[in-house]
């Protein structure tokens, strides 16, 4: 077989919900809210015969419990594909969906598949990260990784420390923008193509998620400025800044330029590169970084080229200290436009397809832009970025979007 384009087609994931016991998915399974993803794009697409499709890989950072037993098969099988469809499981932690799409579309770049489903779930209500895990004392004992490497907000706090410019002001007023980015994309619908409404169980019985769970419309500086510092005394890093603890997942369909033809599907966005990178496990925020340049030399573009951002909000001062290093400003149109996990949520593994998600949909309200990066931080000090087209490009000259 000859190398193919890869093509992103769809995508769909469950509204994120509070991790715990107050959380929508308190009672329900992991495993399940995969399913739920799964489902909701291969049926989106029926023009794609369920034999056709190549593979299924589906991330969970904590394998155990309902997110074990290699979920990419067991989901598979329980979203309807036929028995002969195999799967996998994939972790690496915060960008394990999007190295599910990685995988999944070399898989299909290097002419070994056609059609293959990638996507994450993270329940970190049953699973929180790190649970049950036996680090090597090695890593400490020898001090291969520094101890604060293994708590993600004592590194974000380090991030502080490197870059006192990125002060808690800045922080504060990222979340907080955030937050209102988020509650206008709601308000404007921008995110009812996503979204996938699932039942859930109560005391009060059973209901019907529809919505993200997190969102504070409302979230101002004063309110911001007073939050405990639960890192640090006297810290910057707070929950106000930071992602939440989130339960939900994704699932998107990646596909040949083959599959394409035959289907006659229509590509949302084209993968152009994409890089993985390390970074010194205590400042684990910088991953980003190295991982763009990468996927930028690789395609052989500049931070110029790029006209949307979708960065994983995991902390503020780890999207500032990348919007920093690349010259970009903090509120500048191009990044994250919908807001971001600070508002929405960020499941672990999930959040991946989620940025795939939503850069899609700028795609196509914004035709000037020809590519777009989606970015994330990863525990124990790494990067991910991906590069996309735009196939709405017309052609153009505009780099950032509302520039």
């Amino acid at each position: 077989m000859t190398a193919s384009e890869v093509y992103y087609i769809d995508g769909a994931r469950t509204p994120f919900g509070r991790a715990g016991e107050k959380g929508m998915y308190w009672r329900t399974r992991a495993d399940d809210l995969a399913v739920k993803a799964m489902r909701a794009v291969i049926e989106r697409n029926p023009s794609i015969p369920g034999e056709r499709y190549d593979d299924v890989a589906i991330a969970a950072t904590t394998q155990q419990g309902d997110q074990g037993l290699t979920l990419g098969r067991t989901s598979a099988i329980l979203a309807g594909l036929p028995v002969q469809v195999p799967g996998l499981a994939i972790d690496r932690m915060c960008a394990g969906a999007l190295t599910a799409a990685t995988l999944m579309g070399g898989s299909i770049g290097f002419g070994q598949y056609d059609v293959a489903i990638a996507g994450g779930v993270e329940h970190m209500g049953r699973h929180p990260m790190g649970f049950d895990a036996d680090p090597n004392p090695r890593f400490l004992a020898e001090r291969l990784v520094d101890g604060e490497a293994l708590n993600m907000g004592k590194t974000a706090e380090r991030l502080h420390d490197r870059f006192p410019h990125l002060t808690k002001e800045r922080a504060d007023r990222y979340a907080m923008r955030s937050q209102q980015k988020t509650a206008a994309a709601y308000a404007e619908g921008k995110f009812d193509r996503d979204l996938v409404p699932v039942a859930i169980e109560s005391d009060e019985g059973w209901g019907l998620a529809t919505r993200d769970e997190h969102p504070r419309p409302d979230t101002s500086m004063e309110g911001l400025s007073g939050l405990k510092t639960p890192f640090r005394p006297h810290g910057k890093v707070t929950a106000g800044n930071a992602s939440p603890l989130t339960d939900g997942a994704t699932a998107s369909i990646l596909a040949s330029g083959r599959a394409v033809k035959e289907f006659r599907l229509e590509p949302r966005m084209r993968m152009v590169s994409y890089a993985f990178a390390g970074v010194q496990p205590e400042v684990m925020g910088l991953g980003p970084v190295p991982a763009t340049e990468r996927a930028l030399e690789r395609a052989g573009l500049r931070i110029d080229d790029i006209g949307l951002f979708e960065l994983n909000e995991a902390f503020a001062v780890q999207v500032l200290s990348f919007l920093d290093h690349f010259g970009i400003d903090d509120d500048d149109p191009s990044v994250n436009p919908y807001g971001g996990a600070i508002a929405i949520g960020h499941p672990l593994a999930a959040s991946g397809v989620r940025l795939m998600m939503q850069l899609a949909n700028q795609f196509a309200e914004h035709p000037e832009v020809r590519y777009g990066a989606t970015a994330l931080c990863v525990g124990l000090g790494q990067g991910g970025s991906v590069i996309w087209e735009n196939p709405n490009w017309n052609g153009k000259k505009h780099a950032r979007a509302g520039r």
